[in-house]
């Protein structure tokens, strides 16, 4: 088993043909499809174990990927025994693997992060790392540990292994376009889906505990997701921190809930659905950051989930000498250029790179950056809702954790509703982060 090889001399040699057995946790839209595109690379590789909070979700995860691999179903080969449901699954899972891919909602990464590395496995782990600075410390101690270890891991931060931005990074690193000044990036767009406690009660057949429901509405509590801010917008913050080489000092902004209100459930008579159906949790719908850098350049940063607004995902960068649509991979000026060749889908190649260097002994280990973009990500946040300039040292150190102390269904999350079942949402001014 190589599991079972010591952990100093772990890699799977440079033939292909090695079997290399895979273990998911967390097996919503995200983790099936990291577990399918892993299963997609050269050589053999099988998916032998499987571990999720929620018995439906497993079982739902599993058909979708058997069905992709119709074709080729020596590479689903997931035993009864090694379905694992519950809070503490991931540990069993974990055990039969290789590679664990970690997708599960963020708050629970660096928990299980660490865990796959004290067993010595490599790890593939989704975007964000985390949703507070606890967590990212977590994550950057079991970084180094998977280093000494000579673990590989990968994150999704998928852009880094996307053609266009490569090509279009390395050019602005040789100074295509002078000294970059200023930065903007963008994540504006709808609102995701949305899943109401009055529709789960009724699919459930009974109540739900409040850790039950804000499990199954992760998307909408900071404690699990970051704030979308975090989910989403990172993507962006990570391609300015990688333009940049580095990552912001200090930052201030402003954000809040223009649409996710209380009157949004109460006012029925401007809205055309039950509002009853629709719960946004705690979350803002927009944040506005300011990023400063060592050297003083600024990125402006902007995430929106509104429906009907101006929409854009993208990355903007002003040099002493032209300027660069980072993300429409464009450069402007006297060294204009543009990148028309696609390349292979992103989402892909991040599972060959991750498995190739783990068949053949290469470095590769993305844990410390994502930590990292995921903390420039957090700090927007702490920014926003509690409408402070914050400097990053105090903010990568605080002792603030929006994590429960314990993890059952019973178990009480630290944000809960009123008696009209609101949550409370933070309040710049008033709100303490740090």
């Amino acid at each position: 088993m190589l599991g079972a090889l010591p952990v100093e001399r772990f890699a799977l040699g440079a033939s292909t043909g090695t079997l290399v057995k895979v273990a998911l946790v967390g097996c919503g839209g995200r983790g099936s499809g990291a577990a399918a595109q892993a299963l997609n690379t050269e050589g053999e590789v099988k998916l032998v174990a499987m571990a999720d909070a929620f018995k439906d979700r497993l079982e739902g995860s599993l058909r979708n990927i058997q069905g992709q691999f119709q074709n080729r179903p020596e590479r689903v080969q997931v035993a009864e025994e090694m379905k694992f449901v519950g809070f503490e699954g991931y540990k069993d899972a974990i055990a039969q693997s290789d590679v664990v891919i970690l997708a599960t909602p963020p708050g629970f990464r660096p928990i299980h992060f660490e865990e796959a590395i004290r067993q010595g496995k490599h790890v593939f782990m989704e975007k964000p790392v985390a949703t507070d600075a606890p967590g990212v410390r977590r994550v950057l101690a079991a970084a180094a540990e998977a280093k000494k270890k000579n673990l590989k891991v990968g994150v999704g931060l998928q852009r880094h292994h996307q053609l266009g931005y490569i090509e279009t990074i390395k050019r602005l690193h040789d100074g295509a376009i002078g000294d970059i000044v200023s930065m903007r990036a963008y994540w504006n767009g709808n609102t995701p889906w949305v899943r109401g406690r009055k529709g789960l009660e009724e699919q459930a057949g009974r109540k739900l505990t409040e850790m039950e429901y804000q499990m199954r509405n992760w998307y909408f509590f900071a404690w699990l997701c970051g704030d979308h801010i975090c989910e989403q917008h990172i993507h962006n913050l990570d391609v300015i921190n990688w333009v940049k080489g580095g990552y912001p000092v200090r930052a201030q902004g402003m954000g809040g809930r223009q649409v996710r209100t209380a009157d949004f459930r109460t006012n029925r008579a401007d809205i055309s659905i039950d509002p009853d159906t629709l719960d946004f949790g705690e979350i803002y719908d927009h944040h506005f950051v300011e990023y400063e850098y060592a050297d003083g350049s600024r990125l402006y940063s902007q995430c929106r989930h509104i429906n009907g607004c101006w929409n854009s995902v993208s990355e903007h960068v002003v040099g002493t000498k032209g300027s660069a649509d980072v993300s429409g991979h464009k450069i402007f000026g006297e060294n204009a250029w543009r990148h028309r060749d696609g390349g292979a889908n992103p989402y892909d190649q991040e599972h060959v790179d991750l498995f190739d260097a783990i068949r053949n002994d290469k470095p590769f280990n993305e844990a410390e950056n994502g930590a990292k973009s995921t903390m420039t990500a957090i700090l927007g946040r702490l920014c926003t809702y509690s409408g402070k300039m914050i400097e990053w040292e105090d903010a990568i150190n605080s002792e603030i954790s929006l994590m429960p102390k314990d993890y059952t269904w019973n178990s009480e999350p630290l944000v809960l509703p009123d008696q009209h079942g609101i949550y409370p949402v933070a309040i710049p001014g008033k709100t303490r982060l740090v």
